[in-house]
């Protein structure tokens, strides 16, 4: 009578698992290569049958290999991992000092270059930003203190825990946050911060069924105390003259509803408002949004030609200063978003360290500074870029990217798929479950903290008492010789850019 061995017994089961395995590969491996010699659109893996497949596997690995493996830390792009490490420490409390030198090279053209004063600022003489004043002349008008504030992600590009997330956190640090042109939702309110509403083309919440501006849905969203301003895009800095993509994966019920469109089809808003031809067109656009809201009304706008905002500034002067929006937003042609032509996203539009300062001068010769408030967009992620903006001479600075990052993004460049495995551009509800609202606000406040502490810091090395005090005298500019210019020489015409 035979004995019986479990383990014997265990190892012929393996073994003939294994062979059944080996031979379900051997199978697939000839299914493929019939496959691929008998196709005619490849001619990789018609020369070369499965094997030419790895190529594909290699090209879609390689991004995520170089960002770990292989860049250095400032080699990456749109973010190098020096960027992107610094706003991680920050947004978790962590230390986020530097040792033993720069990483940076300090020679590249338009690296700014702050200049430190004999006898900077005491830290202990430290005093409060003060607030600006946005539309002064409306009957609800908006004095905000924050240096930084969440610039424009809609409901539909960005998931709904990342909106509790920035709505909550955007509360605690004390910063506005804007809807995007996604409409608003109640997860935009639910954590009590100050609210920009902005209106895309498409008009998502605030439109009617052909398309055009509903009074009385504006005049609904006007009515919430923390919806402070509305802002009128124009175009934004990854694709101006193309209007926002969101494929119909991503529109789920709920953002259907918000934005007032069917469910599950691609929402393309117009490359431009219908009703807004011209600068005359967009003057009594602006007009009416403001006299239906009674709250500060400004546009959105990527910046190339400086002739235009002449010509803008010409007709304000025409018909009075009251009829100039409240704000402009100057947004960077390296902006970013979550789908965008190629063609526009890397060839058109004026980047932000050439756009803000055209805008700010515009005002300033026009006599319209002061009237005028600046926000400024695109790559501000770090305390110098948002010092540099505040010495070229914005009046507040938007970040998109930047929170993106605080919220826990690691740039898998995934944000047009609805497959981002940080759930913060996804309305899949396992992959959303990664994103605990309640943790990531606390990661958004300590973001606006450290920038603006990192602000304050270059502010009074360079003897300002705050950011909102530095000014062109304060920044030298790298030029293509390798020496730097003091911006208030490369921009003379500007003796006081700042508005407080």
């Amino acid at each position: 009578m035979p004995m019986f061995d479990p383990m014997l017994d265990g190892v012929i089961l393996l073994s003939n698992l294994l062979l059944f395995v080996l031979g379900l590969l051997a199978f697939a491996v000839v299914v493929l290569f019939f496959i691929d010699i008998s196709q005619t659109h490849d001619a990789v893996r018609r020369n070369y049958p499965v094997i030419g497949r790895f190529r594909y596997l290699f090209q879609t690995l390689g991004e995520f290999f170089r960002q770990y493996f292989f860049a250095m830390d400032r080699e990456e792009m749109p973010f190098n991992r020096a960027e992107r490490d610094w706003i991680e420490k920050s947004s978790e409390g962590r230390d986020n000092t530097s040792a033993f030198g720069s990483t940076r090279s300090l020679t590249p053209p338009g690296t700014a270059i702050f200049i430190n004063a004999p006898f900077p600022v005491l830290d202990e003489h430290d005093v409060d930003t003060p607030p600006v004043t946005i539309g002064a002349g409306t009957a609800h008008p908006y004095a905000a203190q924050s240096i930084i504030n969440v610039s424009a992600m809609s409901y539909g590009s960005i998931s709904k825990p990342a909106i509790q997330a920035l709505s909550r956190g955007a509360k605690m640090a004390g910063c506005w946050l804007n809807t995007g042109e996604g409409g608003l939702s109640d997860y935009h309110l639910e954590g009590g911060c100050d609210i920009v509403f902005q209106i895309g083309t498409a008009k998502y919440g605030v439109r009617t069924d052909d398309g055009g501006l509903d009074e009385a849905k504006l005049r609904d969203i006007a009515a919430y105390e923390t919806v402070r301003m509305f802002e009128i895009k124009l175009s934004q800095g990854a694709k101006p003259g193309k209007g926002g993509m969101l494929p119909g994966s991503k529109i789920t019920p709920e953002i259907a509803k918000v934005r007032g469109i069917p469910e599950g089809k691609d929402s393309i808003s117009p490359n431009r408002h219908p009703e807004v031809p011209d600068n005359p067109a967009l003057l009594d656009f602006i007009d009416r949004v403001r006299r239906v809201t009674g709250k500060p009304t400004g546009i959105k706008t990527v910046v190339s030609a400086p002739g235009w905002l002449d010509d803008l500034c010409a007709e304000i002067n025409r018909r009075g200063p009251q009829s100039a929006p409240d704000f402009i937003t100057v947004d960077s042609g390296d902006g970013g978003t979550g789908a965008a032509p190629m063609p526009l996203m890397d060839n058109v539009g004026l980047p932000i360290r050439e756009a803000l300062p055209l805008v700010v001068d515009a005002l300033v010769r026009h006599g319209l500074r002061d009237r005028v408030k600046v926000v400024c967009s695109g790559k501000l992620v770090t305390p110098a870029e948002v010092a540099w903006a505040y010495c070229a001479g914005t009046d507040f600075v938007n970040s998109a990217r930047g929170f993106m990052f605080a919220l826990g993004c690691i740039q898998s460049l995934k944000c047009n798929k609805n497959t981002c495995p940080t759930g913060i551009t996804t309305h899949n509800r396992r992959l959303q479950k990664g994103l605990d609202p309640e943790e990531k606000s606390v990661r958004v406040a300590n973001f606006v903290k450290k920038i603006e502490y990192g602000v304050n810091l270059i502010a009074h090395s360079c003897g300002a008492d705050h950011p909102r005090a530095l000014k062109r005298e304060h920044v030298r500019l790298v030029q293509g010789n390798g020496i730097s210019t003091i911006m208030n020489e490369l921009y003379p015409d500007v003796s006081d850019q700042t508005a407080a």
